[in-house]
């Protein structure tokens, strides 16, 4: 299939496009540059031996995006691209919702005007909001705590009714905590800034870009005090993205579907801190603080529906995260070049 993958040179998007080609599709890059580099593309390339046809664009823009569509000849869509930074959301909610909202609204009409019908949505379990079930299953009610997870319920809505008019097919998958790199330390997490989520933290830590870490709470109800997390190699979640585009494929009357994509094991902070310097050889100091308004003791996924339904599992393990990761930190101290 020829698949445009939008935000296809940021994280995930990027090792999603390595295993589109692996699998016999041909990715078609849009990206607007603002949270990622224009050299992945370059490494992409290295890495799949194919060249990707990349877009530079704001999906946001209604005529470009109908124009790509119009000369696209796509059978399907990735879609990625978004703003994702927790924090970041209840500074700036206006243009999380305006991006956010905005790129889907632009993309829909031009499928739905261009007859592209199989989306693959980037969700995320932030959906669930403050529940406190785990492992937590798809039907659990939506909420969210945040204008970034606002976002993300909001768009499942619209890409549920504009499913149930029969004008797309929909798999949303909702991931829960993405690390990792690729095996050949080509392409990584580069997050812009400070990092939000803890492995990119460690790694720049680990490396010596950052001093310390932050550990926030060690007074949780958990086997050592500080919060569980479901971490899964981003390689492993993008073959979850493959996964579901086939499912659609080979499934013609499905409208829309949800996954969770996640191990079903929660790991601590400091076992993933421990794990890290095990991996890495490298010290990892850190200060326990205060815990952060919001935060969960545990934090895990129940994916027994995506293995059961694509036929998907996650395989690596906490080890390889922290290997893969350290590879492309130490590789790329710095992240990508400008």
């Amino acid at each position: 299939m020829r698949v445009l993958v939008t935000g296809g040179a940021g994280y995930i998007g990027s090792h999603t496009v390595v295993q589109l080609v692996a699998a016999g599709h041909q990715p078609v890059v849009v990206d607007s540059f603002v949270n990622s580099r224009p050299s992945v593309i370059a490494r992409l390339e290295e890495l799949t031996g194919e060249q990707i046809e990349t877009h530079s664009f704001d999906l946001r823009d209604a005529d470009k995006t109908s124009a790509l569509f119009a000369e696209g000849g796509f059978d399907a869509v990735i879609h990625f691209a978004g703003l994702k930074a927790v924090g970041e959301s209840s500074q700036i909610p206006l243009e999380y919702y305006d991006n956010n909202l905005g790129t889907t609204f632009s993309l829909m009409r031009a499928m739905e005007h261009h007859g592209v019908r199989r989306l693959v949505f980037s969700s995320s379990a932030t959906v669930y909001g403050e529940t406190e079930t785990v492992p937590m299953p798809e039907d659990l009610p939506t909420s969210a705590t945040n204008p970034y997870g606002w976002t993300k319920v909001m768009q499942e809505q619209i890409l549920r009714d504009v499913a149930a008019t029969g004008a797309a097919q929909v798999a949303l998958l909702r991931y829960f905590n993405p690390v990792g790199a690729h095996p050949s330390g080509r392409i990584g997490e580069d997050p812009q800034g400070v990092p939000n989520n803890l492995m990119p933290f460690i790694a720049q830590v680990a490396v010596g870009r950052r001093e310390r870490l932050q550990v926030f709470g060690d007074d949780y109800p958990t086997p050592d005090g500080t919060p569980l997390r479901d971490y899964i190699h981003v390689e492993d979640l993008a073959a979850g993205h493959v996964a579901a585009l086939q499912y659609l494929d080979a499934h013609p009357d499905v409208a829309v579907r949800e996954w969770n994509l996640g191990t079903g094991h929660g790991t601590s902070v400091l076992e993933m801190i421990a794990a890290f310097e095990a991996g890495s050889g490298r010290e990892v100091p850190y200060d326990v603080v205060s815990r952060r308004p919001g935060d969960l003791a545990a934090v895990y996924a129940d994916p027994s529906r995506a293995e059961t339904e694509l036929g998907w599992r996650a395989e690596r393990t906490i080890e390889q995260m922290c290997a893969d990761t350290w590879r492309w930190q130490s590789g790329n101290p710095q992240g990508y070049p400008g």
